[in-house]
């Protein structure tokens, strides 16, 4: 049988507060007991004393011990709650009223009898009984002397055997009674209060658990379920909990559509490079097999220009197979920084000197602005690289015949360095600016040229620089230009 946290917590606390209850009855009973040995050793407190001054007996010291014995007996039948003993100064049993099967212990310590003599303890005292060879009870004692010399101890226990089985078996009952009366009533009491109080603090918990249980049902999507609103209560637990579960609930439901938006992008990029794939592959593939099916027919220069065609498709296959691994190595984060320090006018200038062919292909001037300049970065300087050639080979392909392209380094506070790539071509319409560094997205009035592009430049350079702890911001107009911006940090 499945128990429930409410239960288990109301069979804890029962169980435990009749534990309790039971310890508290004991300790009650306990200095209920003392109090009344105490109050009792008190009011007999001279008992002896008098019965020794009183007693011709015991007065003069000489006794009798038969006249002795039937005075105790006398005396136990006016007083059956006393038992009369007469002890040597040793502590030897010398007198008493009772079967002698009766006393268990024909020795006695003398000690306490000592102690309540002089007074030198806190009542109540007690005694070795002698009807009991483990029992101890409380007494009144007195010396008897005889001229100077102890002759012995009077010894008067209170509360004797007759009393206490008298008493026993009333206590017994009443106990009894007042026992049953008295835990059936706390343990209903205690029970149906710690019903409510269980019930009024673990309802919040149990709402908590039917709000998990609809989420999980509900495949873990927040806008199909309508979740418990908690109040912002610091003082409860449970609340604070509830709400945690919530916001919980809301940051696994975001990353949930978040998955489902870039698994779609994932997709739609596949279908799309695999358009671009077939392009170059196809070609590459339907020049192979020209050259290999006329490749008798076919004069040398035919025969080169085919080669030539199925090269460039091949490079360009590979291309943009390895902007493809370089993008998911990207988004996987497994790259490592080698971060130094190194001179930007460097590696400008041999950014510069690897576009020449092409900037004079289409007429283009690339200046860096200052020429002149001693600037140290602290950057990994083949990422930087790789941004600065996603940012001049897109320049160089969206300006016209004879445009130009700048790369401009300015100071920024912070110890930092402010890039710019700014171009005077085509430009980007205001409403695609927010795209552009998306994969596989181009410009409505993007210049295509004689080679294919995959659409990856941009979104590399962004994930790039989001690994250099910087941001790329655009900036452009139909007609004037655009241009990129981004900072670096300065050595």
């Amino acid at each position: 049988m499945k128990v429930s946290l409410y239960q288990r917590m109301t069979l804890a606390l029962v169980l435990l507060f009749i534990a309790i209850t039971c310890v508290v009855s004991w300790w009650s009973a306990t200095l209920e007991k003392t109090s009344h040995h105490e109050a009792e050793q008190r009011l007999h407190l001279e008992l002896a004393e008098h019965l020794g001054h009183d007693n011709p007996l015991l007065k003069e010291g000489v006794y009798d011990q038969d006249a002795l014995k039937n005075l105790f007996h006398s005396l136990m039948i006016l007083g059956p709650s006393f038992e009369f003993y007469f002890i040597s100064p040793s502590g030897q049993l010398v007198s008493y009223s009772a079967e002698k099967s009766a006393i268990k212990r024909q020795n006695i310590n003398v000690a306490p009898l000592v102690d309540f003599i002089n007074r030198k303890k806190s009542l109540p005292i007690y005694g070795d009984d002698p009807r009991d060879s483990e029992q101890q009870k409380i007494f009144s004692a007195a010396p008897i002397y005889n001229g100077e010399n102890l002759q012995g101890y009077l010894y008067v226990i209170i509360g004797g055997q007759a009393y206490d089985s008298a008493f026993a078996d009333v206590e017994s009952d009443l106990l009894r009674s007042q026992s049953v009366i008295f835990i059936l009533g706390v343990v209903v009491s205690f029970f149906l209060v710690s019903i409510i109080l269980l019930r009024i603090l673990t309802n919040p918990l149990k709402q908590l658990t039917n709000n998990i249980r609809a989420f999980k049902k509900a495949g873990f999507e927040k806008n199909k379920v309508e979740l418990q609103q908690w109040p912002a209560a610091k003082h409860n637990e449970i609340h604070e909990l509830g709400d945690a579960f919530n916001e919980m609930a809301e940051q696994i439901n975001y990353q949930f559509v978040q998955l489902q938006s870039i698994d779609k992008t994932r997709r739609e990029m596949l279908t799309d490079l695999s358009h671009d794939l077939r392009t170059p592959l196809a070609a590459l593939q339907g020049y192979l097999e020209t050259i290999q099916l006329r490749g008798d027919t076919l004069d040398k220069e035919q025969h080169q220009r085919f080669i030539d065609i199925a090269f460039k498709n091949a490079n360009q296959l590979k291309k943009l197979v390895d902007q493809i691994f370089e993008l998911a190595h990207l988004d996987g984060g497994q790259v490592t920084l080698q971060l130094e320090s190194f001179p930007l006018p460097e590696l400008l200038h041999d950014i510069v000197a690897k576009f020449q062919h092409r900037l004079q292909d289409k007429q283009l001037k690339l200046t860096i602005a200052p020429e002149h300049c001693d600037h140290m970065v602290y950057t990994d300087i083949g990422k930087l690289e790789r941004v600065l050639s996603n940012l001049i080979d897109n320049a160089i392909r969206h300006s016209h015949q004879g445009g130009c392209i700048s790369i401009e380094v300015s100071e920024e506070e912070n110890n930092k360095l402010h890039l710019a790539v700014i171009d005077n071509g085509t430009g980007i319409h205001e409403h695609e600016l927010a795209y552009i560094f998306d994969a596989r997205y181009r410009a409505s009035n993007a210049i295509f040229d004689k080679k294919e592009h995959g659409g990856l430049g941009l979104a590399i350079t962004q994930k790039l620089l989001r690994l250099l702890h910087s941001e790329i911001s655009v900036e452009s107009q139909i007609g004037k230009g655009t241009s990129f911006h981004f900072s670096l940090n300065r050595s």
